[in-house]
This record gives C-alpha cells, sequence and structure tokens, in this order.
C-alpha cells in the first residue's frame, strides 16, 4: 500500500553501503502539521538512492512510500518490531502542494484522511447504530 505526503526536505544523508549487494539513503522531511510541524525519517533503498541527487535541503517535495515493518528476535528470546517509510518515488512537489509546507499560509491544511462514519455526528437519517 503506498502513502503520499507533502513538506520540505530538511536534511538529507550520504548514500549507505549496508552490505556488498544493498545500499540506503535516509532523508528528513519537515511536514506540516498545524501548530507543530513533524520531521519524519525516510528512506531510499538500492538504485532508487539517487533520487534524492535532484533535490536540495528546501525543497519541497513530494514522497510516495510504503510502510513495512518487520520483526527480530533477540539470542535471549525477546521480540521487538521495527517499521521503516521506504520510498520509491521523491519528486519536486507542484505549486499548489508545496504551499503546505514551511513558510505557507496557515489556511492550506494538508490532505487529510476521509471522515470516518463516527465523524458525521449523530443528525444521518439512517438508523444503523454506527
Amino acid at each position: 500500500m503506498a502513502f503520499d505526503t507533502v513538506g520540505r526536505l530538511h536534511l538529507a544523508y550520504d548514500t549507505k553501503q549496508v552490505s556488498e549487494r544493498f545500499t540506503k539513503r535516509e532523508f528528513v522531511v519537515e511536514i506540516a502539521d498545524g501548530k507543530y510541524p513533524q520531521f519524519v525519517l525516510f528512506q531510499l533503498t538500492g538504485d532508487r538512492c539517487s533520487q534524492l541527487d535532484d533535490h536540495k535541503v528546501g525543497d519541497a517535495v513530494q514522497v510516495t512510500f510504503n510502510v513495512r515493518g518487520r520483526e527480530w528476535r533477540s539470542p535471549q528470546g525477546e521480540t521487538k518490531y521495527f517499521n521503516s517509510l521506504d520510498v520509491w518515488k521523491i519528486e519536486a512537489a507542484r505549486p499548489a502542494e508545496s504551499r503546505r509546507g514551511r513558510g505557507a499560509s496557515q489556511d492550506a491544511p494538508l490532505p487529510r484522511d476521509e471522515p470516518r462514519p463516527s465523524d458525521l455526528g449523530t443528525g444521518r437519517d439512517d438508523d444503523l447504530p454506527f
């Protein structure tokens, strides 16, 4: 499942050679979220690492990514879970999208998920209990 977000490129790390056949490159995007912006760490892997070369810190970007999770069991039997945001596409944000980043008008909100039925209030005409 793919997700999209728009923000400003805050920090870009160098590409790391993790193993003989695996490289990754991490970067941070500042995403407007009301009064408190969020600084979110993403990663590019393999031949996608070079996509970040087209962008510089401060650029408005649109990031398309997958949420990945994995389980790890220690030698002592303890289980831990890890998540990563694996990017498959990063591109310059279109002008309407870039207004949502830092320095933008506060009346340009980020897109939100569709409202849940419970968010629509109780004044509905159907008799469903939800």
